[in-house]
This record gives structure tokens, C-alpha cells and sequence, in this order.
């Protein structure tokens, strides 16, 4: 095994402005995939081996949630601040700012995204 992680989705309300906060925040190109069954996706960019996932619109099966469900940490290297720096223009909030987790683990913050969802970035600096 060699990631804990092989995907991940998150649920949005709106896929349209979910996709343009992503990319505002990230500074980076995400790819819509058609799985139809009333699925909107829009996937992240990930190494084929690797961990990705997508943001997904399923009014039947995902809601999003600032308190409950799981908490995603994306990475946000190589500094996490600069990725927080954009939230708020691009429509989310920061629920937790950049702070120290240890040394060895680096550091962290919390944000609220554009669709209400509860996501942590982490990051080395």
C-alpha cells in the first residue's frame, strides 16, 4: 500500500463556482469528467498511481458540511498561506488559520469552501 488515500470527493452545491474557487485557491487546472447517473464531476489533477479525487454534484447521494463528515487535508505546499490568501476573494472563509502542528509534521489551517464544505490544507513552511 502506498497511500492511506486513493480518492476523495467532495460534495457541492453549485459544481460551476466549486470549480472556479478550486482553481482560484490552488492556482491550478481541474478536468470535468462525465460519469452521467446524474453525477457531475470535476476531477483534481493527480499522478496515475497516485491520490486525487474530485468535487461531485449528487443532490441523492453528497451534501456538504462545515462540522460533520470527514476532514480532507490537501496539500498545500510549498507554503499554505499563500493558498489562504486567496480563499476569501474566491468565496470561501478560514475557519482556522495557519498554525504549527509540530516540527516534523508542519503546519496547518482550516477553510470553509465555496460550497460549504469543511476542508484542512497542510503544508512543510
Amino acid at each position: 500500500m502506498k497511500n492511506a488515500i486513493s480518492w476523495f470527493e467532495i460534495p457541492v452545491d453549485d459544481i460551476k463556482r466549486a470549480h472556479t474557487f478550486y482553481e482560484e485557491i490552488f492556482d491550478y487546472e481541474l478536468q470535468p469528467l462525465n460519469v452521467g447517473d446524474n453525477f457531475e464531476m470535476i476531477m483534481f489533477p493527480g499522478e496515475p498511481d497516485g491520490v486525487s479525487g474530485a468535487l461531485i454534484k449528487s443532490e441523492d447521494w453528497y451534501q456538504p458540511s462545515k462540522t460533520h463528515g470527514p476532514l480532507l487535508y490537501m496539500n498545500a505546499n510549498p507554503d499554505l498561506q499563500k493558498v489562504l490568501d486567496r480563499v476569501v476573494k474566491a468565496g470561501g472563509e478560514i475557519s482556522v488559520q495557519k498554525q504549527l502542528i509540530n516540527e516534523e509534521n508542519g503546519y496547518m489551517a482550516v477553510i470553509i469552501d465555496s460550497e460549504g464544505n469543511r476542508i484542512a490544507l497542510h503544508s512543510f513552511d
